[in-house]
């Protein structure tokens, strides 16, 4: 029977830092997927499945074959879209054959319908390469179309796709959504694209906590996550009415004691009473008040501890709230000027040619299109870091820009650092403030951005941009929802529909632009 089970598996960084811990988790011949908050180990997880990581210790049993999509393989220079299948070697002795050059033992092994089953699986993700084509002559969004033919091609008992739908358009994003709603085989499919996980026959969460299983695809599951929040929140409200409790029983009973020791005093000093009587009287006394003393006490540390686990897991299932500051935006002030732009690489061949529009405030646009029609270059060119051939751009003042690389922050300064310089007067209290607000709490507001996560850095840059006292009135986004976690992108949806600037975004993410409340979208055709 396909599946694979991992038992009491662990993996640690080479700091010692624990990424997976005790995990015990079956998954069956069904479509899966494995969510959960940056840097909480779902590409380890999947790494591990696939066996190109080992666990430290446990064990992780695999029945059937497996195909990985790794979303690193979009970086990773080298290599032709043969290597990409798998099929160097086969691939060789084709060519040794068709030169003539073959051995018996090639013929024998030669696969002489790999051409006709490769054309097809090529096909199918709608790409136009050969065997031999470089993969470094693909881009991202080419290179993990090519990823999936590879994955669809091996025919495995398993798919496990790291973000598959990264770095691909609206009609790559809908081809990964057709080819996983026909699959009967086994997924374990890391993602944060909601409408993807829409296809899943279950969710896992992956927190720091282990891994929790829910039937159903995206909705499903965030219905169920509601009902858990809700009886959390339930839980919470009765832990701190027991402690609130116990509390007051405390000081009823301090007040009490107080209360007998003075009336004690003052027989004692009357001279009522013998003094030995006095005496046994007051050890008894002293004894039954510290006997109840000493239960409360017992009663106040279970109330506590009761009261800390239940806020913990509010704090677990409660959703990453953002608030933003005003950015004072008038309405109708022009923010972006661009006309006739002719912008590229090459002046021969430029990507754009006599674009000409306008944002006003607090206008929100999309920049929309296919891969390869230029909606990064364009933002490129109206922000400065690629001087056009020709053309007028008006920026006012006040803009702020966030490319994938998040160039804006400096790798070797600290998230803090970096939000400082970005935010000259802020306090530190501002600052580790805002931080906290975007998740960078306590120490890890002191991480060096150059170590942080796909997702991490995306959620810094945001955290030093938007969270200061005064907030670009033009922010330009390109593919801001790339690395970030679900959790974070909903909050950073409810952010910017709350955000009171212009907006100039380059996004596949069709909910998260409902989200944000775009008014109108530009569209790029693909150059020819």
């Amino acid at each position: 029977m396909t599946s694979i089970s991992l038992t009491h598996v662990n993996w640690s960084t080479t700091d010692g830092r624990s990424v997976i811990a005790d995990l015990d988790m079956t998954f069956g011949c069904e479509r899966t997927g494995l969510v959960g908050r940056n840097g909480i180990g779902k590409s380890t997880l999947l790494r591990l499945i696939a066996g190109t990581l080992k666990p430290l210790s446990g064990t992780v049993v695999r029945e059937g074959t497996l195909s990985l999509l790794d979303q690193r393989m979009a970086l990773e220079p080298g290599g032709s879209v043969a290597d990409l299948f798998g099929l160097e070697d086969a691939v060789s002795i084709l060519r040794r054959a068709e030169r003539g050059e073959a051995s018996i033992a090639d013929l024998e092994a030669a696969d002489w319908t790999l051409p006709e089953r490769f054309a097809a699986a090529i096909g199918s993700v709608a790409l136009d390469v050969g065997l031999d084509t470089p993969l470094d002559a693909l881009s991202g969004g080419q290179r993990t179309r090519a990823g999936l033919a590879a994955a669809l091609f091996a025919q495995p008992d398993f798919l496990l796709w790291d973000e598959p739908t990264n770095n691909l358009d609206r009609a790559g994003r809908r081809l990964v959504i057709e080819v996983l709603s026909a699959w009967k085989a086994g997924a374990i499919i890391v993602s944060h694209d909601r409408e993807l996980l829409e296809q899943m026959d279950a969710i896992v969460e992956l927190t720091s906590l282990g891994a929790a299983r829910y039937g159903g695809g995206w909705s499903r599951y965030r219905q169920q996550k509601g009902f858990e929040l809700a009886a959390a929140q339930r839980d919470l409200a009765q832990a701190q009415g027991r402690a609130d409790r116990i509390e007051r029983q405390a000081q009823r009973a301090s007040e009490r004691a107080a209360r007998s020791a003075a009336a004690g005093a003052r027989k004692g000093a009357r001279g009522d009473l013998p003094r030995i009587l006095i005496g046994a009287r007051k050890s008894a006394a002293e004894s039954s008040q510290g006997e109840g003393m000493r239960l409360i006490e017992r009663q106040k540390r279970q109330a506590g501890d009761s009261l800390s686990a239940a806020r913990a897991k509010v704090e677990r299932l409660q959703k990453l709230a953002v608030v933003l500051p005003p950015s004072r935006l008038s309405a109708g002030r022009m923010v972006l000027r661009v006309g006739d732009l002719v912008a590229g690489y090459d002046p021969h061949a430029p990507i754009i040619t006599g674009m000409s529009f306008s944002i006003h405030g607090p206008e929100r646009v999309a920049l929309t299109g296919p891969n390869g029609s230029g909606k990064s270059t364009l933002l490129r060119a109206v922000t400065g870091s690629l001087p056009p051939f020709r053309g007028a751009i008006s920026l006012a003042a006040g803009w702020a820009f966030l490319d994938q690389s998040v160039t804006v922050l400096d790798p070797a300064a600290s998230i803090a650092e970096n939000f400082r310089r970005l935010n000259p007067g802020s306090t530190e209290n501002d600052c580790r403030a805002a931080l906290a607000g975007f998740l960078f709490r306590a120490d890890a507001a002191l991480q060096a951005v150059g170590m942080l996560s796909g997702g991490q850095l995306l959620r810094a840059g945001l955290a030093c941009v938007l969270g200061g006292a005064n907030p670009p009135q033009l922010l330009m986004l390109d593919e801001p929802t790339n690395h970030l976690d679900i959790e974070s992108v909903e909050a950073i949806e409810t952010a910017l529909a709350a955000y009171d600037g212009a907006l100039l975004v380059v996004s596949h993410d069709e909910r998260f632009l409902d989200a944000v409340g775009i008014d109108r979208r530009i569209e790029l055709a693909r150059r020819p």
